[in-house]
């Protein structure tokens, strides 16, 4: 049903239609010196990714070369890859916010704690015994985490609570594969084998070659549609994950302390792939489903509007939800969505048809639940000073109607012993 028929495709280069495995980017536009000034302001807004000037130094090249010399499929073969690298174009409405982002809306107050002091996340599960962080050399490395007792309850609910509540909104419920080959990752804005990279390898000795693990759901999800066309009349197509995420990436930054930021963690995810038409309307759809999923927690959060430079090379647009987090007395990133236009369907060769052309489709993805981050909030802004953790009433059905969270007294606190040898 989600597959209508596959077709194999071309790509037009100026008069020649060149069977290839090259993507179809828009080389009417990006290639046009008349629309050099804009493409180099938006690189130059977006971190500097891409390079137009070497790209369109490419493009003449290849122009006065002819097809049947030696060094063409050279110079045809870089030209498209770093066609693929340059950043999609930017809403002209965020063109102009500058470095800040601009506020849409803030939910729920802060809760105020009278004279007592909030405790940190990590804090809260020590004296709790709920997670452990350290000392985790015979299992695995830093940046890890194991739940226990009724925090890994508390994980389970908010999942179900997610997912329940997406179902209910009309998503599909998709179980997605968390290896993927780099053409997924690279097609859908992340980079692999570089200095930057988030993305973890895998050792082609042992495993094969070319293969990566997720960083989130959205990869398997665009994938899944990789060189498929679609019935405009069946679009929107909106889908729901869960799946574990896997990020290479570091920080020593103080307020990504803690599980705030680390190598595996679990996430609900949302994708939609929409007519171009309906793209911006979607988008908004997506950031008002986060806004009724977050906002019967009871924890404050503001929605913002990114700046350019936070939108990554496939965004058009992108909200991030912020929470605030009383133990850390700082905002924190819970949730963002993101409006990818045809950056990522024209990569993947993911079109639909009116019944007359067909054209590329529009994605847009969304994060639902993630989880670390939704847990720091919510014990954060729950705790009361006796030391036991109020749990929603909207969760409590997902935790077998408690109505708090207490010590862990099952698992009994871990202490490790130095092995002689």
């Amino acid at each position: 049903m989600l597959t209508l028929y596959y077709r194999r495709f071309y790509v037009n280069f100026g008069r020649r239609f060149l069977s290839t495995c090259y993507p179809e980017i828009e080389t009417e536009y990006y290639c046009n010196h008349k629309n050099y000034p804009e493409i180099k302001q938006n690189i130059n807004q977006r971190k500097g990714i891409g390079r137009i000037d070497y790209v369109l130094q490419l493009y003449d090249t290849l122009k006065t070369t002819s097809t049947s010399s030696n060094s063409y499929e050279d110079v045809q073969k870089k030209f498209y890859e770093e066609l693929t690298l340059l950043p999609n174009r930017t809403h002209p409405l965020v063109q102009q916010y500058g470095e800040n982002p601009v506020t849409v809306t803030t939910l729920n107050g802060k809760k105020d704690f009278g004279s007592h002091k909030p405790l940190e996340f990590s804090d809260i599960t020590e004296f709790l015994n709920l997670m452990r962080t350290d000392r985790l050399g015979y299992t695995c490395d830093n940046k890890s985490y194991y739940y226990f007792s009724e925090l890994a309850e508390y994980e389970e609910a908010l999942i179900k609570y997610t997912v329940s509540s997406l179902l209910n909104k009309g998503f599909k419920l998709i179980s997605v594969p968390d290896i993927l080959p780099s053409a997924i990752i690279t097609s859908c804005g992340m980079t692999v084998n570089s200095d930057r990279t988030q993305i973890y390898s895998l050792d082609p000795m042992l495993h094969g070659p070319d293969l990566y693990l997720s960083g989130t759901a959205e990869m398997s999800l665009a994938g899944l549609f990789r060189n498929t066309i679609h019935s405009s009349d069946r679009l929107p197509l909106k889908l729901a994950a869960v799946s574990r995420c896997y990020r290479a990436e570091t920080s020593n930054v103080l307020d990504e302390r803690g599980t705030y930021r680390v190598h595996q963690f679990t996430k609900v995810e949302m994708f939609i792939v929409s007519h171009p038409n309906m793209s911006d309307q979607m988008l908004e759809y997506i950031r008002e489903t986060q806004e009724e999923l977050f906002a019967p927690l009871g924890i404050h959060m503001r929605v913002l509007d990114m700046p350019p430079h936070e939108l990554g090379a496939p965004a058009y647009r992108k909200y991030d939800i912020e929470a605030w987090m009383p133990g850390r007395n700082n905002y924190g990133e819970i949730s963002s969505c993101s409006n990818c236009t045809d950056y990522q369907s024209r990569r993947l060769n993911i079109k639909f048809n009116d019944g007359k052309i067909d054209n590329y489709v529009h994605t847009l993805n969304g994060t639902a639940c993630a989880i670390p981050r939704m847990l720091i909030s919510l014990m954060e802004t729950h705790q009361h000073a006796k030391g036991k953790i109020e749990i929603p009433k909207i969760l409590q059905p997902y935790m077998n109607n408690k109505e708090n969270i207490s010590k862990n007294m099952v698992v009994p606190k871990l202490k490790l012993l130095k092995i002689k040898h």
